[in-house]
């Protein structure tokens, strides 16, 4: 390509550093996309002739055609998948293959097709988690009434439903979405294609009509900027590893209920591993391995972030690494949602088990607090305190829910309290009376349940 320039071939290494081909080639849509937009420009604007533009979009179809059926040959001694596509062109067609790259460069090439890929897979992982969404919702349903401990610092703290924890992702992953979603919006808002190398060009190109062809809002205001900025990229990635940090918290939380200590789940054997000396094991090795592409994923966003705050403007070959850093944490990001949404849709809770755990640990102390507030008129402070110093007896007696703690001891304490508030105590109760807007009640999850429905409809 730059034979007039260089007398000598490029050393090997130098060669195998510098192509980019095996990582890039996946963009070959995007970059035969960008190519007839630009050819259709260019003979509008009379930069290239109507025949020639003809030739150029039927070779670009045909080169299309060569890439799906596994017939087109990527040769690393063209470095990368604009210039194997604008080669292979030039050999189908001749001259006119030569005349498509007038008034455009890598630079912008590179950009456009990269900002259409990452549009593209951001409204993909998008689709995918509403596909989450909708799994966990559908257990929501099935267990709107379904009692659990809920947790703060991993302590009891009070009963929940397990329908009410498991909305609590779809509401994180709704916020996902959005982000991925403006993500993709961001990177759609303005087009370099036509920047060219970094200062425009001289020829009378028409920048509003590629845009508009490619489904960008506008063409980018400055072609620096157009060329050397990956920020669309750095915000699809940090979005990614906000929503792949929200999955790898459901991928613990499996992790932790099915444990035999926990005994709250079991997953099926298709999500499951077992172990080479250990004939009993059953391991969650889809959940910890979501864990450990939370932490990739987080990574590739930092790695990226780290190669463009030391970079000039405007382009530097440092960029041809965003691709291979983004590509794998979008394809990390989609075997994750594979394996999660896998797991959700054929987990199997046990229900004895998470409400006996619920009503360990005094979990519905709150309740008699809250009681004696109510009732008794008492300030909170004070019924704080009461209300641990039962807590306190019923350790002492080997009492482990309050429920079943006697009346008596209750009232050794506070006097006032009755059999009435000793009926609250249970966490059926609890559960029951935690109906405020987005409380755990049976009914306000049932509620949530229907609202979700009616969104995804």
């Amino acid at each position: 390509m730059w034979g007039g320039r260089f007398a000598a071939q490029p050393a090997d290494a130098m060669q195998a550093i510098n192509a980019s081909i095996d990582v890039d080639k996946r963009l070959w849509r995007e970059d035969i996309e960008g190519s007839k937009a630009h050819a259709d420009m260019l003979a509008a604007q009379g930069i290239i002739t109507k025949e020639d533009n003809a030739a150029i979009q039927s070779g670009l179809d045909q080169i299309a055609a060569e890439i799906l059926a596994g017939e087109f040959v990527f040769s690393k001694e063209l470095e990368d998948i604009h210039l194997n596509i604008e080669a292979r062109l030039t050999e189908r067609i001749g001259e006119a293959g030569k005349r498509l790259h007038t008034g455009r460069s890598r630079n912008d090439q590179v950009a456009t097709d990269f900002k259409l890929w990452v549009m593209r897979a951001s409204r993909e992982a998008a689709d995918g988690l509403r596909a989450l969404q909708k799994s966990l919702v559908a257990q929501a349903d099935s267990h709107a009434d379904w009692i659990m401990p809920g947790f703060t610092h991993l302590q009891t703290a009070q009963p929940v439903t397990l329908g009410h924890h498991l909305l609590a992702y779809v509401s994180m992953f709704e916020r996902d979405r959005v982000r991925l979603i403006g993500a993709a919006l961001e990177a759609a808002w303005e087009c370099p294609l036509g920047s060219a190398a970094l200062a425009g060009t001289s020829y009378p190109i028409d920048r509003h009509r590629t845009a508009d062809a490619l489904g960008f809002h506008a063409p980018a205001a400055n072609s620096l900027d157009g060329v050397a900025s990956r920020d669309f990229a750095l915000a699809a990635l940090a979005n990614l590893s906000i929503a792949i940090t929200h999955m790898s918290r459901l991928a613990e939380e499996i992790v932790l209920w099915t444990s035999p200590q926990f005994a709250f789940a079991t997953l099926s054997d298709s999500w499951s591993t077992g172990s080479s000396i250990m004939p009993q094991k059953r391991n969650p090795d889809a959940a910890e391995l979501i864990r450990a592409k939370a932490a990739r994923i987080g990574a590739d966003f930092a790695a990226l972030n780290a190669i463009v705050q030391k970079l000039p403007l405007a382009y530097a070959k440092d960029l041809q690494e965003d691709k291979t850093l983004t590509f794998s944490a979008f394809d990390g990001f989609a075997l994750s949602l594979t394996a999660m949404i896998g797991m959700i849709d054929t987990v199997r809770f046990n229900r004895a088990a998470m409400r006996e755990a619920a009503a360990r640990g005094y979990s519905t102390a709150t309740d008699l607090a809250d009681w004696l507030v109510r009732e008794l008129k008492m300030p909170f402070r004070e019924a704080h305190e009461v209300t641990g110093r039962i807590v306190r007896s019923a350790e002492q007696a080997g009492v482990r829910e309050l429920a079943l703690l006697p009346l008596s001891e209750f009232q050794a304490v506070e006097p006032r309290i009755t059999e009435a508030a000793q009926a609250l105590l249970t966490v059926e109760k609890s559960v029951e009376s935690r109906d405020s807007y987005g409380g755990t009640a049976p009914q306000r999850v049932r509620e949530q349940v229907e609202r979700w429905k009616e969104t995804f409809a």
